[in-house]
């Protein structure tokens, strides 16, 4: 009989890709998933992965066993459903996943209320510019930038969030020259940036960042001009660098896995998301 401790460790690897982001997910060093997946294959009697100099590789057989894992530990998940679905008071722990930026701004600085309401509820807020899955328990609720694709889930649209060209007043002021911050090529296929791009035209980059809120900073500081919500504009003083017609938006989408959407701790949360989130988009 095999650990399930090893087969755990195996199957965030199987998840992850490599060691490093296994060892991360799970909050352990590199060497305990190694260590695990040896276990596991031993207990088994299959070689799992191919140990290449830089990285572990699945083999036929691993890919095999990571499959029925995840089957299991959809079964698993579907089973903590069920009995969530039961609870009758709001208490316990809600994971929220979303973006930073909404988390830090709009969500966390208004919980205060929700808190007063439901003092036995125990928030975890999960700042992620990946969508969380839901089906894997990664999440209870997620916030998300597009439209989440996953079977079993309840989404509804919070609303669009519209951006636009923001500097500082001192910049706006002084600048001769137009300069632009933006996102770094992680995200170099997203909406914002691809809008942004069009906007600058030829002009220069003076920074690149893969978090909104270092260029909302980085903005406040008079580097450049940056594509933001109004928001993060408000919060750092910064005034509209471009015409009423430089605008774009995005949806904001809310998503809750179907079997415990009814629950009591996860429906106050979800209701609160939407008497606090919606009216600050445009509908």
């Amino acid at each position: 009989m095999f650990d399930w401790e090893d087969l755990r460790h195996f199957s965030a690897f199987s998840s992850a890709g490599s060691l490093s982001a296994a060892a991360k997910t799970l909050g352990v060093d590199h060497a305990t998933v190694a260590r695990r997946i040896a276990s596991l294959e031993a207990s088994l009697k299959l070689k799992l992965v191919d140990r290449r100099p830089r990285a572990y590789a699945l083999t036929h057989e691993g890919q095999r066993v990571a499959e029925l894992a995840e089957q299991m530990a959809m079964s698993s998940f579907a089973l903590e459903h069920f009995a969530s679905a039961g609870q009758q008071t709001v208490e316990g722990e809600v994971v929220l996943s979303a973006p930073p930026a909404l988390l830090g701004s709009i969500v966390a600085r208004r919980l205060g209320e929700l808190y007063q309401r439901y003092p036995q509820l125990r928030l975890k807020l999960v700042g992620s510019k990946s969508k969380a899955s839901l089906v894997r328990r990664e999440a209870d609720i997620s916030i998300a930038l597009a439209r989440p694709t996953e079977p079993t889930l309840v989404v509804s649209l919070l609303g669009h969030l519209d951006y636009r060209l923001y500097a500082s007043p001192g910049y706006l002021a002084s600048a001769t020259v137009r300069r632009y911050i933006g996102y770094d090529e992680s995200q170099a296929r997203s909406p914002q940036q691809q809008w942004l791009n069009l906007q600058a035209g030829q002009q220069p980059f003076a920074l690149h960042s893969n978090d909104l809120r270092i260029q909302a900073q980085a903005c406040a500081g008079g580097i450049g001009i940056a594509c933001l919500p109004a928001f993060m504009a408000q919060e750092h003083g910064l005034k509209e660098a471009g015409s009423a017609q430089q605008t774009m938006s995005i949806e904001i989408w809310l998503a809750v896995h179907e079997d415990v959407r009814a629950t009591p701790r996860i429906k106050a949360v979800t209701d609160f998301l939407q008497q606090q989130v919606r009216p600050l988009l445009r509908l």
